[in-house]
């Protein structure tokens, strides 16, 4: 499994909004500037983020884009299911799949299930607010 662009930029995205919160809207040329990701490529993945509810936008001067929640509410893995679909490394283990008729057979479902759980307990632990923090400590040391 790959995490695309869009997914880790989007992550990118959103905490860069939460660590130049200061009250106003940021404007996506100054994202784009921060991240060294093209304006045109971060208005696709705002788009997104933007109708999903997970940050707000304003127009006009003062424009921009803001989060939505405190830091704390997003988890890693809300924002990659959002921008990636599912994180399941194979098809079976996929929300709705169709139940592949060598499940209950397979010696390997177990292996890719084990894999899975571990992804989703790293991606839904870990916040926006963690990640501040984790930048915080790269700054000190």
């Amino acid at each position: 499994m790959k995490i695309s662009t869009k997914g880790r930029y989007a992550v990118r995205v959103m905490l860069d909004l939460a660590l130049n919160d200061k009250g106003e809207c940021i404007k996506v040329k100054e994202i784009a500037a921060r991240q060294d990701v093209s304006e045109k490529y971060l208005e696709q993945i705002i788009s997104v983020l933007n109708k999903a509810g997970y940050v707000r936008s304003a127009r006009g001067a003062q424009g921009g884009y803001r989060l939505v929640k405190e830091p704390e509410y997003y988890t890693v893995g809300m924002i990659l299911r959002l921008t990636e679909g599912s994180l399941a490394p194979v098809a079976c283990l996929e929300e709705g799949a169709d139940l592949c008729g060598r499940m209950d057979a397979c010696e390997t479902v177990g292996v890719w299930r084990e894999l899975y759980d571990a992804i989703n307990k790293v991606v839904d632990t870990v916040t926006l607010a963690d990640l501040m923090e984790r930048r915080k400590e790269q700054v000190l040391s």
